[in-house]
């Protein structure tokens, strides 16, 4: 992705290049040539972000800002459902405070960033910015908590976070700033965080797979891989079959009580006893928006999931020389009024500098799921011809049955970019048993599927026996559907015996 950050500099703030085509528009990378410029490419081109003056920093357009909406009413709409309340922490935390849980620190330090000066006057103790809020809002569970009554404490917040260090930053994946959810829990029994870990990881599947139309694999992670402090970690994990990277794509982390020691979150039970609380943190941020890009997108643009969709589908007229123009504007308008009578999110592109052909390019790169050209015989035969944005199928339609087709034509599409990207991420799945097909599996872009030994030196010894250009493989996940386990498996990296099925391969 080291093309991201190049453009960005070169054109001081990423100016789009314009591209002589017919239409001016396309795009000058394709999806399976360069992966990287095309992406950058294609979240400008198509109105989804604008590169800013810092590094690693994005405006994010109305047209991104739209799909993360629908996510966060469905979303927040759920977890209230489970009797989580919204609250915002402040976006400072004091050294103190931060340095109090070590693991947890340790995990997050190279990414802080501080404040240290006020005007021309230098802060006496500096104070960091939040990377994510655990040591932000613990100190007040431990006021607020205090007997058996206060439990369960169930807080959640819609707010953005900052991590600071890293390289190759791009738009969505790996971004200096972020927004995000972050729900911080509080129960009495592990019991009641185990449950509540597995329930709020199902809503972050149902937004990938049923909104964002990408097959995730549910599963937990590897102790190197959970969160810093935390005693275990569930996630939801993607692949992009053109890069052969594996993406974490939302976590929800059960941190036992370990925070609940170092904050003091005590409470007292109905027997009188003193017990420390169990608590869970869980997260899904913009990076979701990028996934669907890399996921879905083509050499036109982007492609939108009907459901996600600011808008789900545009008319546009085709008048020729002798039409009667004024019929078919007033036939696009009278179709958008139908169709967004009936909850589809539609509009028509009736501006007259543009011609039928440039609009066509224009709202392809933007992905509208669904386009409906009306043209003087469609006017003539009371119809409207529909072109689907994720397979450029034709269909012409009666205006009389509009309302049902749309709806049926928005739902195959959107089953549709499931099945494809399922097709797709499954043709890439590698199970395997031994070192030397794991090496070739890895040079083929493959998602692998490995017994493994459960052993953290021996995971760190895969990283550092994969470490190259492309970087180090890991394990991304031990899924909950387990395939059978023979008895006598061994190990592939280790030889020892295996313990379980894990995925590996290199991720973002």
């Amino acid at each position: 992705m080291a093309g991201v950050e190049q453009r960005q500099n070169k054109s001081g703030g990423g100016k789009k290049k314009e591209v002589k085509k017919e239409t001016g528009l396309g795009l000058s990378f394709t999806k399976d040539e360069n992966f990287g410029e095309w992406y950058s490419e294609v979240v400008v081109n198509g109105e989804m972000i604008e590169y800013y003056d810092i590094s690693g920093c994005y405006i994010l357009r109305p047209w991104a800002i739209s799909i993360w909406e629908i996510m966060q009413t469905f979303f927040d709409a759920e977890i209230k459902k489970m009797k989580v309340k919204n609250c915002y922490f402040p976006l400072f935390v004091s050294p103190g405070v931060l340095q109090k849980e070590k693991d947890h620190i340790e995990g997050f330090a190279p990414e802080v960033a501080w404040v240290t000066k006020s005007g021309e006057s230098e802060l006496e103790v500096p104070i960091a910015i939040r990377p994510t809020s655990e040591t932000v809002m613990y100190p007040y569970y431990s006021k607020w908590i205090r007997g058996h009554r206060d439990l369960p404490l169930k807080l959640n917040q819609w707010c953005n976070v900052v991590r600071w260090e890293f390289s190759n930053p791009t738009p969505f994946i790996r971004s200096r700033e972020f927004l995000w959810q972050e729900g911080h829990t509080a129960f009495a029994t592990k019991e009641e965080a185990d449950t509540e870990v597995l329930q709020i990881l199902e809503l972050y599947r149902c937004i990938y797979e049923e909104f964002l139309a990408i097959p995730v694999t549910k599963g937990r992670k590897s102790e190197l891989e959970t969160f810093a402090g935390g005693l275990y970690t569930t996630s939801v994990e993607a692949f992009i079959p053109n890069t052969g990277r594996g993406i974490q794509g939302a976590t929800s982390h059960c941190l036992g009580q370990n925070f609940a020691k170092m904050f003091e979150i005590n409470f007292e039970n109905e027997k009188g006893e003193k017990g420390m609380v169990w608590q869970n943190s869980w997260a899904y941020s913009t990076r979701t928006i990028g996934v669907m890009v890399m996921v879905h997108g083509d050499d036109k643009g982007l492609v939108l999931p009907p459901k996600v969709a600011a808008l789900q589908l545009i008319v546009i007229p085709v008048p020729y020389k002798d039409a009667d123009t004024q019929g078919i504007f007033d036939a696009c308008v009278a179709t958008v009024a139908t169709l967004s009578d009936a909850g589809i999110r539609a509009e028509a592109d009736l501006r007259d500098n543009y011609s039928p052909g440039w609009k066509y390019s224009n709202w392809e790169m933007k992905g509208v799921p669904l386009r409906i050209e009306i043209g003087p015989r469609d006017l003539a035969n009371n119809q409207v011809r529909a072109v689907r944005r994720d397979n450029g199928a034709k269909t012409d339609i009666s205006r009389v049955f509009l309302v049902e087709q749309v709806k049926g034509m928005l739902d195959k599409i959107q089953q549709n970019l499931f099945d494809v990207a399922k097709q797709k991420r499954d043709a890439c799945v590698e199970v395997l048993k031994t070192w030397e097909e794991f090496v070739t599996a890895l040079g083929q872009k493959k998602l692998i599927l490995a017994p493994w030994c459960d052993e953290e030196d021996v995971e760190k010894d895969v990283k550092a026996r994969t470490k190259g250009d492309m970087g180090a493989a890991k394990s991304l996940c031990t899924p909950f559907e387990q395939p059978e386990l023979p008895e006598g498996t061994k190990c592939f990296a280790s030889g020892k015996p295996a313990k379980k099925w894990t995925y590996w391969g290199r991720s973002y």
